[in-house]
């Protein structure tokens, strides 16, 4: 039986991680980061302040749409995954996984740079938001939340609960 699929997406500084974790455990279903994923050649690209080309994150993405067939198959799983383009979304729906559902979080620029201002234990820097933007292609499907400084994880989560569809969760 295939299980619910989940894919926080969005640009460094959404807080990716925090609510993916977070909707993980309300819903009871493994978490993964997929920064956990790259490999260390993407990272230390990344950590000096390059951004990925699309034939950087080629292996990235399709191990993390190896990966999504076989968490459908098991358990389900929350995935934490910047997924910018709709190319890498197609390519992570690869395998038609029928039970994916898609957060995307999105904020204003000013939001974003100061978050990863004071993030100072990722390798993921502030100068790196502009490369993120001019590449992200936002959805035009799955739940959208605007981000706010007034908003906790726990209360976006609650939202991400009350919004996303019954049907396969």
């Amino acid at each position: 039986m295939n299980q619910p699929l989940i894919i926080v997406m969005g640009v460094s500084g959404s807080g990716k991680t925090t609510v993916g974790e977070l909707l993980a455990q309300h819903l009871h279903l493994p978490f993964f980061d997929g920064d956990d994923f790259h490999s260390a050649a993407n990272v230390a690209k990344m950590a000096a302040g390059h951004p990925l080309t699309d034939a950087d994150r080629h292996d990235w993405l399709a191990a993390l749409a190896t990966h999504l067939g076989e968490w459908e198959q098991a358990s389900g799983a929350v995935l934490a995954c910047s997924a910018l383009k709709e190319s890498y979304r197609q390519t992570l729906q690869a395998g038609a996984h029928e039970h994916l559902r898609w957060v995307f979080l999105d904020g204003s620029y000013e939001l974003l740079r100061a978050r990863l201002e004071g993030r100072h234990d990722h390798y993921m820097k502030s100068s790196m938001l502009d490369s993120q933007l001019a590449t992200l292609e936002k959805p035009t499907y799955g739940l959208r939340l605007e981000l706010t400084n007034d908003e906790t994880p726990e209360q976006l989560v609650a939202r991400i609960l009350e919004q996303l569809p019954a049907s396969g969760l």
